[in-house]
């Protein structure tokens, strides 16, 4: 069981673990620039339902992790190359979508559709080929064979990271709603704020 074989982890390293995923769960990368624009544009339920949609995008790639199409995907650069560019393609759309979108009210009932937020989200992690490179490189650093079946401990390690890391995520998207509630009041410049920054991680995904 997954639980057994986190419990034969040390409790230092497994607390190690932790506090090195939230250290980087705290560090805003583009996960937390997507929730926060949409925060911006849509309020905080916005902010938060996106950072949730993240964190469904992060069990895609755990997924792949733990059964070793990460580590295929990783080999082969074209593929990675062209998942990149299909996620900037989606970004750059998003941005366009909300650059041309009429003025928003995120207080305004129905403002907010849940379920296209959580798949934009989603879709905007899974179309990143980050996430699952950073997590073949950094699980494994805390997995050892005598604590139980490698990939139960990959399951469970990446599992607690998702969780962390999408909490975090949400966090940042609801500060960003409220912030936007605000700037929408004073300047009516939420959609425009937005498709910056749809637009500034497109260039930052193909960048790098």
């Amino acid at each position: 069981m997954i639980l057994e074989t986190l419990a034969a982890i040390p409790t230092p390293q497994l607390a190690a673990f932790v506090l090195g995923g939230l250290v980087l769960n705290f560090t805003p990368g583009q996960d937390v620039f997507f929730a926060s624009a949409c925060g911006i544009q849509g309020g905080p339920r916005a902010g938060a339902l996106a950072g949730f949609g993240v964190g469904l995008g992060v069990l895609f790639h755990l997924a792949l992790a733990v059964i070793g199409l990460g580590a295929v995907m990783a080999a082969h650069p074209e593929a990675l190359t062209a998942v990149k560019y299909a996620g900037a393609a989606y970004l750059l759309f998003l941005a366009w979508k909300s650059w041309n979108a009429g003025p928003v009210d995120p207080t305004a009932r129905g403002s907010v559709r849940p379920w296209n937020i959580i798949r934009r989200g989603a879709l905007s992690n899974i179309l990143n080929p980050k996430p699952v490179l950073f997590l073949l490189a950094f699980l494994p650093q805390f997995t050892r064979p005598d604590y139980g079946p490698i990939w139960e401990q990959i399951l469970g390690l990446g599992l607690i990271f998702a969780f962390t890391g999408t909490l975090v995520t949400m966090g940042y998207g609801i500060v960003a709603g409220y912030a936007g509630q605000v700037l929408g009041r004073r300047l009516g410049l939420v959609n425009k704020i937005a498709a910056v920054l749809f637009a500034g991680l497109a260039i930052r995904l193909v960048a790098k």
